[in-house]
Protein backbone atom coordinates (compact mmCIF):
# COMPACT_ATOMS: atom_id res chain seq x y z
CA UNK A 1 0.00 0.00 0.00
CA UNK A 2 1.28 3.44 -0.96
CA UNK A 3 1.48 6.25 1.59
CA UNK A 4 3.78 9.13 2.50
CA UNK A 5 5.82 8.60 5.67
CA UNK A 6 6.79 11.48 7.93
CA UNK A 7 9.15 11.30 10.90
CA UNK A 8 11.71 13.55 12.60
CA UNK A 9 13.92 13.57 9.48
CA UNK A 10 11.34 15.07 7.13
CA UNK A 11 8.43 16.40 9.19
CA UNK A 12 9.31 20.01 8.33
CA UNK A 13 8.51 19.29 4.68
CA UNK A 14 4.95 18.20 5.53
CA UNK A 15 3.53 21.71 5.16
CA UNK A 16 4.72 21.88 1.54
CA UNK A 17 3.57 18.35 0.73
CA UNK A 18 -0.06 18.34 1.85
CA UNK A 19 -1.01 17.42 -1.71
CA UNK A 20 0.16 13.91 -0.76
CA UNK A 21 -2.91 13.52 1.43
CA UNK A 22 -5.03 11.65 -1.16
CA UNK A 23 -2.49 8.82 -1.08
CA UNK A 24 -2.46 8.81 2.71
CA UNK A 25 0.01 9.92 5.36
CA UNK A 26 1.71 7.99 8.17
CA UNK A 27 3.33 10.06 10.91
CA UNK A 28 5.52 8.59 13.68
CA UNK A 29 4.45 10.43 16.83
CA UNK A 30 6.00 10.51 20.31
CA UNK A 31 2.89 10.34 22.50
CA UNK A 32 3.00 12.49 25.64
CA UNK A 33 2.39 11.20 29.17
CA UNK A 34 -1.27 10.97 30.23
CA UNK A 35 -2.62 11.33 26.70
CA UNK A 36 -4.71 8.38 25.54
CA UNK A 37 -4.18 7.16 21.99
CA UNK A 38 -7.76 8.24 21.28
CA UNK A 39 -6.99 11.75 22.65
CA UNK A 40 -4.12 12.07 20.18
CA UNK A 41 -6.28 10.92 17.27
CA UNK A 42 -9.13 13.30 18.17
CA UNK A 43 -6.79 16.30 18.50
CA UNK A 44 -5.02 15.56 15.22
CA UNK A 45 -8.33 14.97 13.42
CA UNK A 46 -9.71 18.29 14.67
CA UNK A 47 -6.70 20.23 13.39
CA UNK A 48 -6.32 18.15 10.21
CA UNK A 49 -9.87 18.97 9.06
CA UNK A 50 -8.80 22.59 8.56
CA UNK A 51 -5.30 21.80 7.29
CA UNK A 52 -6.57 19.47 4.55
CA UNK A 53 -9.87 21.26 3.98
CA UNK A 54 -11.87 18.08 4.40
CA UNK A 55 -14.50 17.60 7.10
CA UNK A 56 -14.70 13.83 6.63
CA UNK A 57 -10.97 13.21 6.98
CA UNK A 58 -10.01 9.82 8.36
CA UNK A 59 -7.45 9.61 11.19
CA UNK A 60 -6.49 6.54 13.19
CA UNK A 61 -3.60 4.89 14.98
CA UNK A 62 -1.77 1.59 14.58
CA UNK A 63 -1.43 0.19 18.10
CA UNK A 64 -2.87 1.58 21.32
CA UNK A 65 -0.50 3.03 23.91
CA UNK A 66 -1.67 3.36 27.53
CA UNK A 67 -2.23 6.89 28.93
CA UNK A 68 0.62 6.46 31.45
CA UNK A 69 3.02 5.37 28.69
CA UNK A 70 4.98 7.51 26.25
CA UNK A 71 6.69 6.79 22.96
CA UNK A 72 5.87 5.67 19.46
CA UNK A 73 2.29 6.06 18.31
CA UNK A 74 1.81 5.51 14.58
CA UNK A 75 -0.80 7.94 13.22
CA UNK A 76 -2.50 7.12 9.91
CA UNK A 77 -4.31 9.78 7.89
CA UNK A 78 -6.53 9.40 4.83
CA UNK A 79 -6.12 6.22 2.79
CA UNK A 80 -3.23 5.20 5.06
CA UNK A 81 -5.81 4.18 7.68
CA UNK A 82 -6.25 1.03 5.57
CA UNK A 83 -2.66 0.11 6.44
CA UNK A 84 -3.17 0.44 10.21
CA UNK A 85 -3.76 -3.28 10.77
CA UNK A 86 -0.63 -4.16 8.81
CA UNK A 87 1.46 -1.62 10.73
CA UNK A 88 0.00 -2.68 14.08
CA UNK A 89 1.01 -6.31 13.49
CA UNK A 90 4.74 -5.53 13.73
CA UNK A 91 6.95 -6.44 16.71
CA UNK A 92 7.17 -3.87 19.51
CA UNK A 93 9.94 -2.85 21.89
CA UNK A 94 9.60 -1.12 25.26
CA UNK A 95 11.59 0.16 28.21
CA UNK A 96 9.64 -0.62 31.37
CA UNK A 97 10.10 0.47 34.98
CA UNK A 98 8.71 -2.06 37.45
CA UNK A 99 8.38 -1.77 41.22
CA UNK A 100 8.57 -5.11 42.96
CA UNK A 101 6.95 -5.98 46.26
CA UNK A 102 3.53 -4.45 45.54
CA UNK A 103 0.59 -4.77 43.18
CA UNK A 104 -2.21 -2.48 42.03
CA UNK A 105 -5.61 -3.39 40.52
CA UNK A 106 -4.60 -1.77 37.22
CA UNK A 107 -1.05 -3.25 37.26
CA UNK A 108 0.31 0.32 36.99
CA UNK A 109 0.03 3.70 38.74
CA UNK A 110 -3.54 4.40 37.69
CA UNK A 111 -4.72 2.73 40.92
CA UNK A 112 -3.29 2.72 44.44
CA UNK A 113 -1.35 -0.25 45.82
CA UNK A 114 -3.68 -2.99 47.03
CA UNK A 115 -1.23 -5.63 48.30
CA UNK A 116 2.34 -5.66 49.58
CA UNK A 117 4.72 -8.63 49.26
CA UNK A 118 8.22 -9.52 50.49
CA UNK A 119 10.91 -8.46 48.04
CA UNK A 120 14.12 -8.52 50.10
CA UNK A 121 14.94 -11.99 48.77
CA UNK A 122 15.08 -10.79 45.15
CA UNK A 123 18.54 -10.58 43.61
CA UNK A 124 19.76 -9.94 40.08
CA UNK A 125 20.77 -13.59 39.90
CA UNK A 126 17.21 -14.66 40.78
CA UNK A 127 15.76 -12.34 38.13
CA UNK A 128 18.14 -13.72 35.50
CA UNK A 129 17.15 -17.24 36.50
CA UNK A 130 13.37 -16.72 36.45
CA UNK A 131 12.87 -14.30 33.52
CA UNK A 132 13.45 -16.98 30.83
CA UNK A 133 10.29 -18.72 32.06
CA UNK A 134 8.30 -15.77 30.73
CA UNK A 135 9.67 -15.94 27.19
CA UNK A 136 7.96 -17.41 24.14
CA UNK A 137 4.36 -17.78 22.99
CA UNK A 138 1.79 -17.81 25.77
CA UNK A 139 -1.73 -16.94 26.88
CA UNK A 140 -1.67 -13.59 28.65
CA UNK A 141 -4.52 -12.29 30.79
CA UNK A 142 -5.05 -8.57 30.04
CA UNK A 143 -5.64 -6.07 32.86
CA UNK A 144 -9.23 -5.42 33.89
CA UNK A 145 -8.45 -1.73 33.47
CA UNK A 146 -7.85 -2.02 29.73
CA UNK A 147 -9.54 -1.08 26.45
CA UNK A 148 -10.53 -4.68 25.70
CA UNK A 149 -14.18 -5.10 24.75
CA UNK A 150 -16.43 -7.37 26.81
CA UNK A 151 -19.91 -7.75 25.33
CA UNK A 152 -19.47 -4.45 23.53
CA UNK A 153 -18.28 -2.53 26.60
CA UNK A 154 -14.70 -1.46 27.39
CA UNK A 155 -13.29 -3.51 30.26
CA UNK A 156 -12.05 -0.38 32.06
CA UNK A 157 -15.55 1.10 32.04
CA UNK A 158 -16.90 -2.00 33.80
CA UNK A 159 -13.98 -2.12 36.23
CA UNK A 160 -14.31 1.56 37.16
CA UNK A 161 -18.03 1.00 37.76
CA UNK A 162 -17.19 -1.76 40.23
CA UNK A 163 -18.59 -4.53 38.03
CA UNK A 164 -17.08 -8.01 37.97
CA UNK A 165 -14.84 -8.35 34.94
CA UNK A 166 -13.65 -11.71 33.60
CA UNK A 167 -10.76 -11.23 31.20
CA UNK A 168 -10.10 -13.84 28.54
CA UNK A 169 -6.48 -14.78 27.86
CA UNK A 170 -4.95 -13.63 24.57
CA UNK A 171 -2.16 -15.23 22.54
CA UNK A 172 1.00 -13.14 22.70
CA UNK A 173 4.76 -13.67 22.36
CA UNK A 174 7.63 -12.35 24.49
CA UNK A 175 10.91 -12.48 22.56
CA UNK A 176 13.29 -10.88 25.05
CA UNK A 177 13.43 -9.32 28.52
CA UNK A 178 16.81 -7.70 29.17
CA UNK A 179 17.74 -6.19 32.53
CA UNK A 180 18.90 -2.59 32.20
CA UNK A 181 19.00 -1.60 35.88
CA UNK A 182 18.16 -3.23 39.20
CA UNK A 183 18.18 -1.63 42.62
CA UNK A 184 15.75 -3.56 44.76
CA UNK A 185 12.77 -3.07 44.60
CA UNK A 186 13.10 -1.12 41.32
CA UNK A 187 13.72 -2.95 38.06
CA UNK A 188 14.18 -1.48 34.58
CA UNK A 189 13.97 -3.84 31.60
CA UNK A 190 13.98 -3.73 27.81
CA UNK A 191 11.23 -5.87 26.30
CA UNK A 192 10.72 -7.19 22.77
CA UNK A 193 7.29 -8.65 22.13
CA UNK A 194 4.43 -9.26 19.73
CA UNK A 195 1.47 -7.00 19.13
CA UNK A 196 -1.26 -7.19 21.73
CA UNK A 197 1.14 -7.67 24.63
CA UNK A 198 0.21 -5.80 27.81
CA UNK A 199 3.44 -4.78 29.52
CA UNK A 200 1.40 -4.07 32.65
CA UNK A 201 0.41 -7.75 32.74
CA UNK A 202 4.03 -8.73 32.17
CA UNK A 203 5.07 -6.56 35.14
CA UNK A 204 2.57 -8.48 37.26
CA UNK A 205 3.91 -11.78 35.94
CA UNK A 206 7.53 -10.80 36.62
CA UNK A 207 6.59 -10.07 40.22
CA UNK A 208 4.82 -13.43 40.48
CA UNK A 209 7.71 -15.55 39.15
CA UNK A 210 9.98 -13.77 41.64
CA UNK A 211 7.58 -14.88 44.43
CA UNK A 212 6.58 -11.29 45.08
CA UNK A 213 4.36 -8.66 43.51
CA UNK A 214 5.04 -6.18 40.75
CA UNK A 215 3.47 -3.24 38.99
CA UNK A 216 4.46 -0.86 36.20
CA UNK A 217 5.73 2.60 37.20
CA UNK A 218 6.92 3.79 33.80
CA UNK A 219 6.71 2.68 30.17
CA UNK A 220 8.13 3.96 26.89
CA UNK A 221 7.58 2.33 23.50
CA UNK A 222 10.88 2.65 21.69
CA UNK A 223 10.19 0.65 18.54
CA UNK A 224 7.25 -0.46 16.43
CA UNK A 225 8.33 -2.59 13.50
CA UNK A 226 11.11 -0.64 11.75
CA UNK A 227 10.13 2.68 13.35
CA UNK A 228 12.43 3.89 16.13
CA UNK A 229 11.76 6.40 18.92
CA UNK A 230 14.75 8.48 17.80
CA UNK A 231 12.81 9.36 14.64
CA UNK A 232 9.48 10.08 16.36
CA UNK A 233 7.96 13.58 16.18
CA UNK A 234 6.62 15.24 19.36
CA UNK A 235 2.83 15.41 19.15
CA UNK A 236 2.84 19.15 19.85
CA UNK A 237 5.18 19.82 16.92
CA UNK A 238 3.02 17.85 14.49
CA UNK A 239 -0.11 19.72 15.62
CA UNK A 240 1.72 23.05 15.26
CA UNK A 241 2.71 22.22 11.69
CA UNK A 242 -0.89 21.38 10.81
CA UNK A 243 -2.19 24.56 12.46
CA UNK A 244 0.29 26.77 10.60
CA UNK A 245 -0.55 25.34 7.21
Amino acid sequence: MSFALFDRDNIDSLATNLALYPEGLVVIIDKPYRWTSADAVRKIKFVAKRAFGERGIKVGHAGTLDPLATGILIICIGKATKASEQLQAEEKEYIADIKLGATTPSFDLEKEVDFHYPYEHITRALIEERIPTLLGEQDQIPPKFSAKFINGVRAYEMARAGEEVEMRPAKIRIDAIDILEFENPCLKVNIKCSKGTYIRSLARDIGAVLESGGHLTGLRRTRSGSFLIEKAVPLEKFIEILKNN
